[in-house]
Parts: structure tokens; sequence; C-alpha cells
């Protein structure tokens, strides 16, 4: 059991790094699809470029779509990871703990 706890916490920084990334990379793609979507030639171009203009916002669309869902991803597995560590500590202070009583009850100690 040990071990399978370990290797997560292992993984919890990659994990962590992964949260991180969708924290600040998303805000930046909903940021500069936005933009693209508000900007005065974009309305222009909409006008002109029948075709082109409606794959351009559909894929602009799907960009805000999943750069939403991967910030609201983002924060729920920063919150988890949070939480998870909070979690081991609690766990690895009650297992020294124990550990420490056990060796006391029965003098392991004193070899």
């Amino acid at each position: 059991m040990d071990l399978f706890i370990e290797k997560i916490q292992q993984l919890r920084g990659l994990m962590l790094g992964v949260s991180f990334s969708a924290v600040i990379l998303a805000p930046l793609a909903i940021g500069i699809s936005l933009y693209m979507m508000t900007h005065p030639k974009f309305l222009h171009l909409i006008e002109n470029e029948g075709e082109f203009a409606i794959l351009l916002t559909v894929l602009l669309t799907a960009v805000l779509v999943t750069s939403g869902i991967w910030l609201v991803a983002g924060i729920q597995q920063f919150r988890s990871l949070s939480n998870w560590n909070q979690r081991y500590t609690n766990y690895m202070k009650k297992r020294d703990d124990l550990d420490k009583d056990i060796s006391s009850k029965f003098h392991l100690d004193e070899e």
C-alpha cells in the first residue's frame, strides 16, 4: 500500500504541472480568441469571406469551449491535488506516530 501511495505522490508533480498549464494557457487562448472575434476586421472578414469565415468562427468557438473546459478541469484538479497533499501529510504523520507508539510499546528502539 505504501508503494502505491508513494507512486501517486510522485505522479502528483506531473498532475500539478498539467493543472498549472491549464490555469495559465486556457485563459490566454480564451483571450486571444475573444480578441480575434471582437476585432473590427473580423466582422469585415465574415462579410467578405463566406465559407472561410464560417470555418474560422467554428474553430474559434471550439477553442473557446475547449479552453473553458480545460480551465475548469485544471482548477478542479489543482483543488483535488491540494486536498490530496493535506491528506498525504496527515497520513504520514499518523503513520510515524503509530510506528513510534509500537516501537516504544514493544521496546523495539532499544536494540
